[in-house]
């Protein structure tokens, strides 16, 4: 059997991405065709598949999406052209509203003395004025005339003509088409390589896994397909949101009378491809269009509600709509992952930051060493929900822990909660005390955050179970629907004493065990580990008592809940039944066979919503003391 690889050191991690980086800045001018080419190829494969399946060879298949492409991209630059040189020609005609908008403005300023605007104009010109006077040297060149009794009199400079040679053609050739070429080289390079990886789509995919992942090729290919399907969906997805905010942009463009509304729709649809910045810029235009062909406020106004209401509908319905989590990502990661590609790449990062940081939220899913990328980046939570719960207990903030247990499982009952967060988050804390690492205080602190939670949770609703398809439930759901059906019997046979075994902790326990047959109709009483001691156990009333349940968080407590049974068969009547609750965890693994019989209880329960609902069941047969 190999060996485990050793694993990777910090600083390792730290000067491998350091490499990566600089690798990723110097390396731009190969790399962003290639990551460019990568993009288009998730985005065509799907199509290139489908047509495959359809009967179309590999080679026409990838030759005609290709073209449909290129069909598609000069469209879209022949249109925007043509809308342009319209709205070049038309510009002149809006000067006379520019004015007229501006003087209104003024005429808001304006006071007694005239208006803020123009006194202000008017300082700046006479300031700039006496520094030119009082600044300027003598032109070159100038001569001085004469005036009356031989006194100069004023200094008047020569107009001085530069001619410059005429360019060759050529010399223009290169003005207008240089800045040109370097984006049709790009162009070039991102179709050479989108042809090349559609047509080697299983080449690349086998190349890379022998290369990364032939070792584990179960793991390579889960995040490969993972990766795929993320981007894919991603770019779907973000194609199908632009559409639906593109048409009604030039739709309501044209009925509010702005010049060029495909223009500025078709616009809108490609900007908001760039995160958070490209639907500003879309916007942005049209608005300041609105005031130059608008005589009044009418129209500006309406423009700038119409993008303010297809921001709110897209961003609060149809992105969490249909993204769903098809990225994986967290708010903060797509920020971080703009600021971070624009930066190695410019505008170009800015398109590609979502896709490329979804493949690395990917790869550190299933990469040990990356794991940090995940956590970072990745929408899931990284604290499981006892975590978070445990962790608001120990910030002393009951009201969020509350909060947390309500969302947990919003579609299953009140013990089902108990169970799988707050008995859970218990025993995170029973780990701690056991460690030393709770003192006495700590630990009183977390029982009355339990307390604050039972009594955030008193009006909590559960659900009416549903029958399952197959006719057949599970029996855990079946002991929590029913410990969550109020019993028939009548609640003054008595009280139950839902104790502690051991400490707070065990308290808060047993707290939850008392809620719950409360809100059965039972009386129940929550009492200390401290009221069943030797020295307090002959001051216990037991007058009324009809049942005792003694609650342990610790599940090797078998022995100490020998001894405490053997104390209050001594003290109680001996048909009171004693239940003892082991409130087990994951770690903990099952009792052994013979905890019951050593224990010495009439009943050993695991759970707390188990614990309640045989209590409920007695109650509800009317047999609370057995024969």
């Amino acid at each position: 059997m190999p060996s485990a690889a050793p694993p990777t050191s910090t600083g390792t991690t730290l000067g491998i991405m350091v490499v990566v980086v600089a690798a990723l800045y110097f390396g731009q001018d190969i790399l962003m065709p290639v990551a460019l080419a990568v993009l288009l190829s998730f985005a065509l494969a799907p199509i290139v598949i489908r047509l495959r399946r359809w009967g179309l060879g590999k080679i026409p298949s990838v030759i005609l999406v290709v073209l449909l492409m290129f069909m598609v991209m000069l469209g879209f630059g022949t249109l925007v052209a043509s809308q342009l040189v319209d709205l070049a020609q038309n510009l002149p005609n809006y000067e006379q509203n520019i004015r007229a908008k501006i003087q209104s403005v003024r005429g808001a300023t304006e006071g007694g003395g005239g208006g803020v605007l123009d006194q202000a104009t008017q300082m700046l010109k006479d300031l700039s004025k006496e520094l030119d006077q009082a600044t300027a040297p003598a032109a070159p060149g100038a001569v001085q005339s004469a005036g009356e009794a031989g006194r100069v009199d004023v200094l008047r400079p020569i107009p001085v003509e530069v001619h410059e040679p005429r360019p060759s053609p050529w010399n223009e050739i290169q003005t207008y088409l240089g800045p040109l070429v370097g984006p049709i080289g790009t162009a070039g390079m991102v179709l050479v390589f989108v042809i090349f990886m559609l047509l080697e789509r299983e080449g690349l995919r086998d190349r890379l896994i022998r290369l990364v992942g032939a070792n584990d090729l179960h793991r390579t290919t889960e995040a490969m397909d993972e990766a795929g399907a993320r981007v894919s969906r991603y770019l779907l997805m973000q194609l199908i949101i632009n559409i639906a905010y593109g048409i009604p942009v030039a739709l309501g463009l044209w009925l509010i009378g702005v010049p060029n509304p495909i223009l500025w729709g078709v616009l809108a649809t490609v900007l908001r491809f760039i995160p958070y910045v490209g639907p500003v810029i879309s916007s942005l235009f049209p608005i300041i269009l609105s005031f130059a062909v608008s005589p009044g406020w009418t129209d500006p106004l309406l423009t700038i509600g119409l993008f303010m209401v297809l921001e709110l509908f897209s961003n609060n319905v149809l992105e969490p709509w249909l993204y769903g989590s098809s990225t994986g990502l967290s708010p903060v990661a797509i920020i971080a992952a703009a600021v971070f590609w624009i930066t190695l790449w410019g505008p170009i990062g800015v398109l590609l930051a979502t896709p490329l940081t979804v493949c690395m939220v990917v790869i550190g899913r299933h990469v040990p060493q990356l794991q940090f990328l995940h956590v970072m980046f990745g929408n899931d939570p990284v604290l499981p929900t006892e975590t978070r719960f445990y962790q608001r207990l120990l910030a002393r903030d009951p009201e969020e822990a509350a909060e947390l247990a309500e969302q947990a499982f919003p579609d299953k009952p009140l013990p089902h909660v108990y169970d799988h967060v707050v008995i859970p988050a218990l025993h995170l804390a029973e780990t701690d005390r056991q460690r030393d690492a709770l003192g006495d205080e700590v630990q009183a602190s977390i029982a009355e955050g339990v307390d604050s939670v039972i009594e955030a949770m008193d009006d909590y609703e559960d659900p009416k179970p549903e029958p399952e398809e197959d006719g057949e439930a599970d029996p855990e759901d079946i002991a929590a629907a029913a410990a969550a059906v109020p019993a028939e019997a009548e609640p003054s046979r008595g009280r139950v004493l839902s104790v502690a075994g051991r400490n707070e902790l065990d308290r808060a326990s047993a707290a939850l065990l008392a809620h719950l047959l409360e809100r059965q109709g039972i009386k129940s009483e929550t009492l200390p580990c401290q009221a069943i001691s030797l020295r307090n156990l002959s001051k216990l009333d037991t007058s009324d008592v009809r049942l005792v349940c003694v609650s342990y968080l610790n599940a090797g407590s078998v022995q100490h809940a020998r001894r405490t049974v053997r104390r209050l068969r001594g003290k109680l009547d001996r048909r009171i039944p004693i239940v003892v609750g082991l409130w087990s965890s994951e770690d903990d693994g099952p009792l052994p066979d013979d905890a019951p019989t050593l224990i010495g209880a009439d009943r050993l329960e695991t759970t707390v919503s188990g614990a309640a609902a045989w209590i409920g069941g007695m109650a509800g047969r009317h047999a609370n003391i057995p024969e």
